[in-house]
């Protein structure tokens, strides 16, 4: 059976339809899936795409930011409220594929791609995700990221909290070719102070775990401290703390392993990856 090309005007059509088929496949950006498709990989089954235009609308109206899931990297970047989220989009690919590369497709790639994921994580995000016709429930990242591949229906959008203060995101990745390399590792932290003080530390890795994964440990090292050079000390060593990198291509899971601490000092110390 050759591959269906099929639209859907809303996004509970689509919804409904990808809960109950596994052989249909979501058209986001396209990044992923054309390759496969191109390269053979996929050769049978439904293409799904979603002309609904809620499906590529940014609501940055309150102080609960929600994009949704076909919003590409290059309508983040026009979007100037968002840019705390800029270097993160910037690090997906050249112009033409954050032209194309959508939020909710990042979130299916696997390591070591992914890379917008990872600052989601590091933001606390919620996905929404649409089973059949009903409504849309609230599931967070980081529990939709350790079983994704089971998860039937639609990712609609994404949610998170603005942060208030810009400057206490930081992203940083990690590759051979620049600027748009495949990542050896990509971290990305939201620090807010209170009082000069760290106050509810996020942080989070890509590339060093088949799923973006928390830095728990490094959290809990940087909780209620100052950022200085005995906390960012503390940081490091136990930077590699429940990770488990893979072998690959790009680097061996010791050269990440081994990486990881430098970087991880880099970004807390708020050098420019």
């Amino acid at each position: 059976m050759p591959v269906d090309l099929r639209t859907c005007t809303t996004m509970a059509e689509a919804a409904g339809i990808l809960s109950g088929d596994r052989t249909t496949h979501l058209l986001g950006g396209g990044t992923l899936l054309m390759r496969d498709i191109n390269e053979g990989r996929l050769s049978e089954g439904t293409i799904l795409r979603i002309s609904d235009p809620a499906f590529r609308q940014i609501n940055t109206s309150g102080g609960r930011i929600e994009i949704g899931a076909g919003v590409s990297m290059a309508m983040l970047l026009a979007n100037r409220d968002l840019s705390y989220l800029h270097t993160a989009a910037k690090a997906i690919g050249g112009p033409a594929v954050r032209n194309m590369a959508s939020v909710g497709g990042n979130l299916f790639a696997q390591t070591p791609y992914g890379d917008f994921a990872v600052l989601l994580l590091a933001l606390d995000a919620q996905i929404m995700l649409q089973s059949g016709s009903g409504a849309a429930r609230a599931v967070a990242l980081e529990e939709f990221m350790v079983a994704r591949e089971r998860h039937q229906g639609l990712v609609t959008a994404v949610q998170f909290n603005r942060p208030q203060n810009a400057s206490d995101v930081h992203f940083r990745k990690v590759s051979r070719v620049k600027p748009k390399g495949i990542s050896v590792l990509c971290i990305a932290a939201h620090l807010p102070q209170s009082g000069g003080r760290i106050s509810n530390a996020r942080i989070a890795y890509g590339a060093m775990a088949p799923t973006p994964i928390r830095a728990r440990a490094v959290e809990r090292v940087l909780e209620g401290k100052m950022l200085d050079s005995t906390s960012i000390a503390a940081a490091k060593a136990v930077a590699t703390e429940g990770t488990r990198p893979a072998t690959d291509a790009i680097a061996s899971a010791w050269y990440r392993s081994e990486v990881l601490p430098v970087h991880l000092g880099r970004l807390l110390l708020g050098e420019k990856g």
